[in-house]
């Protein structure tokens, strides 16, 4: 077998041995949350000697940086305020800003006179491309990890991990002190339910629609009752204009998303420390009570909009959209011809079958598996009654024994950190305060930095400095560290 081939190298020892390349940090994935981070960790080291700067290191399995490209359809606007960016939250002064990007292309004050707070979807999109072209030489595309193992010192304590790309004779493996996992969302389809040339999940919504040919498509389902399902009634409204499009969901109609004032604290940074100090029944009756800020709502404007085409095609006497409220999807049967979709009258049980060319499911996402790639993590991470990671409030996954090495995670944190963890508004100030944590880790081993001092730096998104104990000050020592849709809401 081939030996494993390991990720640079670090110098070379007393005896002439060349020796492995350490990460202070790798994240796994490369989504909008660990860019955040990498931008972060780029504004760290910006202004620090080569000694004190931390190396990080970004894997993502794409070629490319890329964005629910599957919804970026045309006219779709963001659902988030644009000062919600990669930074703004945390560094109000910074270049790699929405506004700086905009200046940056020539498009600053076109943007002003359009006088939105909610820029276009695409358009955010390309910020995020911008943004991560900056931090490229942090990041490695085409690299899947495969997993995540733990490296134990001469006590067994685990005191790095290796994060392996590729398997067999490509495998690749590099060493981190700390490892930033952020999964990301996989779509959900029904039981039972299979994609299918004729059966997609609204992920694939804007390219299956651009390889179909409008003239072959006269009829389309959409399920689901959410801003990804009215989106994507509206998309195959437009793009095939002789089709009839059946939007099918258990509600009488769409449920407009709470975007006020103070239903939106729900989503500020203060919002986060509260929600994790909170006891667990009182986590679920926040959660309860705020999800038509997020879940299953579709924004006002297009549900109104939605409304106006219905009416507009009964009066002119040419019905093409169709809600088919109080309904549900029975049975789905793929066959040469089209698509047999069994649809079911609640209130009366009477079941109709229509023929559709197109079925698009907008059933949601599940999160990724946060620590699926971890090996060993059963045994050595806390899990909750639910079987859920513990995490501490820096988002570090808690483990017993302690480690040395440190896991994060970014997105399947809702559990403990609350409604936004994978929504956009955050990210910003999560990305500090998981910088601050693993700059803290490193600075001094132990964690001993004062409460209050700690608590407002993590807050503020800023590293903390190392603060060591007298005993290390005074043996100096140096030993290693101790101890990462709709799209989003509006917020």
């Amino acid at each position: 077998m081939t030996p494993p081939q390991y990720d640079g190298y670090d110098g070379h020892d007393g005896g002439g041995h060349a020796q492995q390349a350490v990460y202070d940090l790798i994240g796994v994935g490369f989504g909008p949350s660990n860019l955040a981070l990498a931008v972060a960790v780029e504004e760290h080291n910006a202004h620090l000697a080569d000694e004190q700067r931390l190396n990080a290191l970004f894997l993502e399995k794409q070629p490319a940086f890329g964005w629910h490209r599957g919804m970026l359809v045309d006219g779709a606007t963001m659902q988030v305020s644009f000062l919600k960016d990669l930074v703004t939250m945390r560094n109000p002064t910074s270049d790699f800003s929405f506004v700086s990007y905009l200046h940056g292309i020539g498009r600053l004050v076109d943007f002003i006179n359009h006088k939105v707070f909610f820029p276009l979807r695409a358009e955010f999109h390309g910020y995020l491309e911008w943004a991560a072209s900056r931090v490229a030489h942090q990041v490695r595309y085409n690299a899947e990890v495969t997993a995540v193992r733990p490296v134990r010192g001469e006590d067994g304590r685990i005191t790095a991990y290796d994060v392996v790309v590729g398997e067999g004779d490509t495998e690749r493996r590099h060493r981190a002190r700390n490892v930033v996992l952020a999964p990301g969302l996989r779509p959900r389809m029904p039981d039972g339910v299979a994609v299918s040339p004729r059966v997609w999940h609204n992920a694939r919504l804007v390219p299956n629609v651009a390889a179909t040919d409008p003239a072959s498509v006269r009829t389309a389902v959409v399920v689901g009752a959410g801003q990804s399902a009215a989106e994507s009634a509206d998309y195959l409204h437009r793009r095939f204009p002789d089709a009839e499009v059946h939007a099918v969901f258990t509600r009488f109609g769409y449920s407009p998303a709470d975007d006020s004032p103070f239903a939106n604290r729900i989503f500020d940074p203060q919002a986060v420390d509260q929600y994790y100090e909170a006891p667990d029944e009182v986590k679920e009756l926040l959660t309860d009570y705020h999800r038509n800020t997020n879940y299953s709502v579709v924004d006002g404007d297009l549900i109104t909009e939605l409304y106006r085409r219905v009416y507009e095609e009964r009066v002119v006497g040419r019905p093409r959209l169709h809600i088919r409220h109080a309904s549900r999807v029975v049975e789905v049967r793929d066959g040469e011809a089209g698509t047999d979709v069994d649809v079911e009258f609640l209130p009366t049980g009477k079941t109709e079958t229509i023929c559709a060319d197109v079925v698009v499911y907008a059933t949601g996402y599940l999160p990724g598996d946060a620590l699926g790639l971890v090996e060993g993590a059963n045994q050595a991470c806390v899990h909750d009654a639910d079987g859920r990671p513990r995490l501490g409030r820096d988002y570090r996954v808690v483990t017993e024994p302690p480690t040395a090495a440190g896991i994060y995670l970014q997105g399947p944190t809702e559990h403990s950190h609350g409604i936004g963890s994978t929504l956009l508004s955050n990210i910003a100030v999560r990305a500090g305060e998981i910088l601050a944590s693993v700059s803290e880790h490193l600075g001094d081993g132990t964690g001993t930095v004062g409460a209050d001092d700690r608590e407002g730096a993590l807050r503020r998104g800023q590293a903390v400095p190392a603060q060591p104990t007298p005993e290390q000050a005074t043996a100096d020592n140096n030993e290693g560290p101790h101890q990462d849709l709709a799209l989003t809401r509006r917020s």
